[in-house]
């Protein structure tokens, strides 16, 4: 058996390339930031695009820090689901699909932010016209059942958050909804046990679901990992081999 080791990770990161988050976040401030962090493992997950993935992969190359390939996909419900890749190539394939299940409308940036696309210098090499900020047309059961069968991993997203959540979206989590865990966003698992009935039995981890950089690391979760990978993560996942950590240093969560 591999040896396990504990990775401190923050696996819901936004890039400039969402409209609503800091053009500070360029792939360098984003891999600095991290590693100021004491971060072993990121995850890019722009909303509804993948198109940072690999500047910020290019970025951390040399210095330890591991970045997933992923993506914040909105559903029809208007439910956040953060899906994660084993390479920045299923992510783009990933996002093919999604572009073509989202409305035909162009990014207004006087009014949501600019969509800006960047190399791994940070350097601004286009703009996404296609406004990122809508709902594509796919359910919440249709996505997690496609990211499954790419051979990705799904969780939905600060599910005890007011909005923009299963919870507060749907009142419930879906029966059988094939996912390992449930990602929070505002409490500890203990509170959000309370607070939220439904959420009893689940899997809770954390992240920081950062739009900025002074964001980046403040909710962690440590995983027990053989291996990086999205394998490996998934059946860390089911184990519940992972340890929540909200404001890291300060306040421990089992």
């Amino acid at each position: 058996m591999a040896p396990i080791t504990v990775y401190h990770a923050d696996l819901h990161i936004h890039t400039a390339l969402s409209p609503c988050a800091g053009e500070e976040m360029t792939p360098p401030a984003i891999v600095s930031a991290a590693l100021q962090a004491g971060l072993q493992i990121i995850a890019v997950t722009d909303h509804n695009s993948a198109g940072n993935v690999a500047a910020v992969q290019e970025a951390a190359r040399g210095t330890g820090l591991e970045v997933l390939a992923g993506m914040e996909v909105q559903t029809r419900e208007d439910v956040h689901l953060v899906c994660l890749f084993a390479t920045a190539a299923a992510a783009l394939a990933w996002q093919e699909e999604v572009y073509r299940h989202l409305p035909a409308e162009e990014n207004r940036e006087d009014y949501f932010g600019p969509q800006i696309l960047m190399d791994a210098t940070g350097w601004e090499t286009g703009r996404e016209k296609r406004l990122l900020l809508g709902s594509a047309s796919l359910s919440v059961e249709e996505v997690v059942r496609e990211v499954n069968n790419r051979g990705g991993l799904c969780i939905p997203a600060h599910v005890d958050r007011p909005s923009y959540s299963l919870v507060a979206n749907l009142g419930v989590i879906p029966p059988g909804l094939p996912v390992p865990a449930l990602e929070l966003g505002l409490f500890s698992p203990e509170v959000a046990r309370k607070r939220f009935p439904t959420l009893a039995g689940w899997p809770l981890v954390a992240a920081s679901d950062a739009h900025y950089s002074g964001d980046i690391g403040r909710r962690v979760t440590e995983y027990d990992l053989e291996a990086v990978s999205i394998a490996a993560l998934t059946r860390a996942l089911r184990r519940q081999h992972f340890k929540v950590v909200i404001d890291a240093g300060r306040n421990n969560f089992r």
